[in-house]
């Protein structure tokens, strides 16, 4: 072998049964069936209302809260939120972490939106310190710094690593419907875009994005994580950036597609339908019920159309090849996820997430945009972030 050439296949052996029964105990749950949320929020100076990178001051004050944490863009403040088993729940803590999250940030004389991309910040921004992220930026150099993106991620609890398999492979196909659900960012560096969501085309930039890979079994997972460490390519399971994996420290599936909503309301909406999906999939895993996974490049197609068009697109039949409306797509799911979100409680996500279809928010911002300019559109997204459900 030349010189300098590592030789993988001698330092990295197929996983092995221990390996692979020590991933999959991590997927047994006392509680199948709850939802958690990550919540990437964009910190705004409160005067120009451009993205401020106030976030390292922020957790450096006295009395760190554990549900506010830093992430790669300076101006990123991630609230996360442990597992519940209802939207109700999720609502009520979400309430109260975002309040606090403001509180927090009123004191470094920042406001917080939810939105998935910044409307007219520069592109280029202040990227947090700490070993991972330097090490982040010194890979992915000027790439990093365009990183300015705020997702919605969801942790789905399911009953077991095999049902938790079958569901993250079923879940590909719909993780389209959901983008485009959630899509709410037309606007990048102060001008319209054309897109729904400019944020999954700024993914792109970095690796392992999109629609996830299909795995065939845990034999299969354990050998990814594996490939990605003995190469360094993967050094932590964190950098696996697909819109869907399968969490090997919380043994949850986290659907990372969504843009992070404007409001609360939208928020618990957009959970609840992942975990209503999730528990369809699911049901239809136990009844024998679920499909071969679906082609890569064929969601794909449906990923495209949800980035550029959101819910006023078309909705390719990844398996038989019929084409519909996304919005008629949508109304359909969200009446097969009914019973499941009734049983949940959660009848106004329900409305919520209609309404999400029926007036689509990039449409909503557009308007916004014209009455008010960019910056008055922004402010409103600011105001929206603690405001209440309406009655």
């Amino acid at each position: 072998m030349p010189p300098g050439v590592v030789d993988l296949s001698q330092q990295q052996p197929p996983a092995g049964a221990a390996r692979v029964a020590r991933l999959r105990e991590a997927f047994h749950h006392a509680r199948p069936g709850t939802i958690g949320v990550e919540e990437e929020v964009a910190v705004l100076d409160a005067a120009t209302l451009d993205l401020s990178p106030v976030v390292p001051a922020m957790l450096a004050r006295p009395g760190a809260d554990a549900r506010f944490k830093a992430e790669l863009p300076a101006a990123q403040l991630e609230i996360v939120l442990p597992p519940v088993a209802t939207p109700a729940e999720l609502a009520a803590r979400l309430r109260d972490a975002r309040r606090d999250a403001a509180a927090l940030a009123a004191g470094s004389g920042a406001v917080l939106a939810g939105v998935g991309v910044h409307p007219f910040a520069a592109a280029d921004g202040q990227l947090n310190g700490g070993p991972r992220y330097r090490a982040i930026a010194e890979e992915f150099a000027g790439v990093a710094r365009r990183q300015l993106v705020f997702g919605l991620h969801v942790h789905v609890a399911l009953d077991g690593p095999d049902e938790a398999l079958a569901v993250y492979n079923a879940i590909r196909e719909h993780l389209p419907a959901l983008a485009a659900l959630a899509a709410n960012a037309p606007y990048y560096e102060g001008r319209d875009t054309g897109l729904a969501t400019t944020r999954p085309k700024l993914n792109e930039l970095l690796p392992r994005q999109g629609i996830p890979p299909e795995l065939p079994d845990w034999a299969a997972v354990a050998g990814m994580h594996d490939w990605g460490k003995a190469t360094g390519a993967v050094p932590d399971a964190g950098q696996w950036w697909w819109e869907a994996r399968l969490h090997p420290v919380h043994g949850t599936l986290e659907v990372r597609v969504c843009d992070t909503q404007a409001t609360i309301a939208e928020t618990t909406a957009i959970a609840a339908t992942v975990q209503a999906l999730a528990a369809l999939l699911a049901a239809r895993h136990r009844a024998g019920e679920l499909p071969p996974p679906a082609p890569t490049w064929r969601i794909a197609e449906n990923r495209w159309t949800a980035c550029r068009h959101g819910v006023e697109g078309r909705w390719f039949g990844v398996r038989d090849g019929t084409v519909r409306a996304t919005r008629d797509h949508l109304h359909h799911l969200l009446d097969e996820l009914a019973p499941f979100l009734a049983s949940a409680g959660a009848g106004a996500e329900l409305a919520t997430a209609r309404d999400l279809v029926d007036r689509p928010r990039p449409a909503r911002f557009r308007a916004l945009v014209e009455e008010h300019g960019l910056p008055g559109a922004v402010r409103r997204l600011a105001d929206a972030f603690l405001a209440a459900p309406a009655a």
